[in-house]
């Protein structure tokens, strides 16, 4: 039987495609990104972030310290890139988000959100290439960053269990396809 991570990575991929798919990463493949269009992708991961972060924190003693969830909080970092005030920032958030009620749901969607901090890496270096500021957000955890997905990965093998391990697919799945819809609309 294959491992959670493994579930996950095989049966997302088209999901994690689809979400490449869009403008920013076009354009990143093209190194051809312009300010402009990193900050628009800022804005729509803001819009993403802070309900997904909002319904981390309303399970973070389900979760418990061990997920360090305080250190996995990125959306803040998109407003100091932005130059936008964290009492109101004027940005406005996906009105579809992916269901965030239970522990598996949002294991499924933590698994998405994690990975695109390996995925800011290569994002980082790219920019870096086309001249534009470097961005915090997609430094992801810096130097941590790999420490912390090792960390996240235990921990979501040790959390899956064959009654939970469908339901956080699921939820990974249905988090790349939200995404996707909410990041690349026109």
């Amino acid at each position: 039987m294959p491992t959670i991570l493994a579930r996950l990575r095989a049966e997302t991929r088209p999901y994690h495609d689809a979400l490449e798919a869009g403008a920013f990463n076009e354009a990143l493949r093209a190194g051809a990104p312009t300010p402009t269009g990193t900050a628009q992708f800022l804005e729509r991961m803001y819009g993403f972030l802070q309900p997904y972060e909002a319904a981390l924190r309303a399970h973070a003693a389900e979760l418990g310290p061990a997920w360090e969830l305080p250190q996995r909080y990125r959306a803040q970092l998109i407003l100091e890139d932005l130059g936008r005030p964290a009492a109101d920032p004027g940005l406005p958030l996906c009105p579809a988000m992916p269901p965030l009620r239970t522990v598996p749901q949002l294991l499924g969607a933590l698994y998405v959100m994690e990975g695109s901090t390996l995925g800011g890496q290569v994002i980082t270096r790219q920019l870096e290439r086309a001249g534009i500021p470097q961005r915090r957000y997609f430094s992801g955890y810096g130097e941590r960053t790999g420490r912390l997905w090792k960390t996240f990965g235990q921990l979501l093998t040790e959390a899956a269990t064959p009654a939970t391990a469908d339901d956080i697919v699921a939820s990974a799945a249905l988090t790349f396809q939200h995404l996707a819809a909410w990041i690349n609309q026109p």
